[in-house]
């Protein structure tokens, strides 16, 4: 009697398990996905085996997935939580125990168990949900200048619920925060959350610092004594109006650089003085600042003052574009749907699947803010209870976006090995390093800090 496994045993005792099961090669096509796992993900075998998992579950990338995170450092990672949507656009939770497959040294893939947790991860969210709108019946009533607190943060991207995580730690301190994201990728969101989430009773107030000319703005911020010009009254800036609270400053990078100096002050002193007066004045207010460009871009055009940066990215958020987040898509249109059913009074039941495809692959420059904006169109115009392609002109008129890297990844990827093998040549002395790359010692540190960080996400 033979005491070694055939082939179809094995395969037969893998079908038998009661857990989903996914092995690799270690170029990460899938060899072998069973039955289970199948179901898990609500897909067929056949629509696995054979492709790499990044096509098989597009929601996922080498950063949030577990099996690629074995596949590059031969590490297992047991009792993992990870949430993703399969290629039909459903949204599963598993505990993953990932581990690599290795034969006589070399490494020949990764092997992951995964247990199906999407129903009590429904459950759970619906209990929370309960609880969160108890919650805002005792919570107070928005009379501080906000609309938005965590609940209305909407996301399953494991990147941005990392960066909605740190922002919640971060309203239990009083550091300064910097907001980087593209426009319409939700900061004021975040900081009226933070502002809500603290402890701090004072107003939230809100100044885009693009929006007015040098002048006025200085005196916006800081305030005027009498007589200080032509007209001028004893008037209380922003900064004391936002005594004990927090002062919102969009776009810093527009700010006149003089007045960067004196909101550096601010910082580091924690007092003002009104715009033509002698005396200063002392606030206690916590200044978050937002940024749509990369803020090195700012730095290296002198739009941005290298000190006041530094005093500002105490505490630093990257807000991910919508692109870098399209497993959000499909909630974030039921969620516009819904209000705008509201607003309209309206009856949409939901968006038919081409559309929903459609929207899915836009390249979205314009982010959520422009995602509300189409559901808002398209609904204004529709005629059934259901979203159809009619509806929005604008994707009859624009080709299909082809799945590539964008110029913006490329680029971020080929400035992180040009700063890698110049830290590797240097020995990982930084001012040598950004002497070879012929760039400022401050700049070069801060994209270390910046390479690090994403990968951390």
């Amino acid at each position: 009697m033979r005491n070694t496994l055939t082939e179809g045993m094995f395969e037969a005792i893998l079908e038998s398990i009661d857990e989903g099961i996914h092995v690799v090669d270690n170029q990460g096509v899938t060899i072998y996905y069973n039955e289970i796992a199948a179901k898990h993900d609500g897909l067929l075998v056949e629509d696995v085996l054979g492709k790499h998992y990044l096509e098989a579950f597009p929601s996922l990338s080498k950063e949030t997935s577990t099996l690629s995170h074995v596949l590059m450092t031969r590490k297992a990672i047991f009792n993992k939580d990870q949430t993703y949507r399969n290629m039909k656009g459903k949204l599963i939770s598993t505990i993953n125990t990932t581990l690599p497959i290795v034969v006589k040294g070399h490494l020949e893939g990764a092997v992951e168990i995964a247990r199906d947790i999407s129903r009590i991860k429904t459950l759970s969210d619906k209990v929370m949900e309960l609880q969160s709108k108890m919650n805002k019946k005792t919570a107070k009533e928005f009379d501080n200048g906000t609309s938005y607190t965590f609940d209305h943060i909407r996301t399953n991207d494991p990147v941005f619920m990392q960066v909605k995580e740190r922002a919640m730690k971060a309203s239990a301190l009083n550091s300064p925060i910097l907001v980087y994201g593209e426009t319409g990728t939700g900061k004021e969101l975040i900081v009226q959350s933070i502002h809500n989430a603290s402890k701090r009773p004072g107003p939230f107030i809100a100044q885009n610092c693009a929006a007015l000319p040098a002048s006025i703005l200085e005196s916006i911020l800081f305030g005027t004594a009498k007589g200080s010009f032509t007209g001028a009254e004893e008037r209380e800036g922003l900064f004391e109006l936002a005594n004990g609270g927090t002062l919102f400053l969009d776009e810093i990078n527009s700010m006149p650089i003089d007045v960067q100096a004196k909101l550096l002050r601010v910082l580091e002193d924690g007092v003002i003085r009104r715009v033509g007066a002698g005396k200063t004045r002392k606030v206690d207010v916590r200044i978050i600042a937002a940024i749509n460009e990369e803020p090195e871009v700012a730095l290296e055009d002198r739009r941005l003052r290298v000190d006041l940066f530094y005093r500002l990215n105490v505490i630093y958020l990257r807000i991910p574009p919508l692109r870098e987040r399209r497993g959000d898509i499909p909630d974030l249109i039921a969620h516009f749907i819904e209000k705008y059913n509201k607003k309209f009074q309206k009856h949409i039941v939901s968006i038919d699947e081409k559309a929903e495809f459609r929207l899915y692959h836009r390249s979205w420059q314009g982010n959520v803010r422009e995602l509300e904006h189409v559901i808002q169109s398209a609904m204004n115009f529709a005629e059934g209870d259901i979203l159809v392609e009619k509806d929005f002109p604008m994707l009859l008129s624009e080709p299909m976006r082809e799945m590539v890297q964008s110029l913006p990844e490329i680029l971020l990827k080929t400035e992180a090995d040009l700063i890698q093998q110049a830290m590797k040549n240097c020995l990982g002395n930084v001012k040598k390093a950004a002497e070879q790359l012929g760039i400022p010692r401050q700049t070069l540190q801060y994209k270390l800090s910046k390479h690090q960080s994403q990968s951390a996400e």
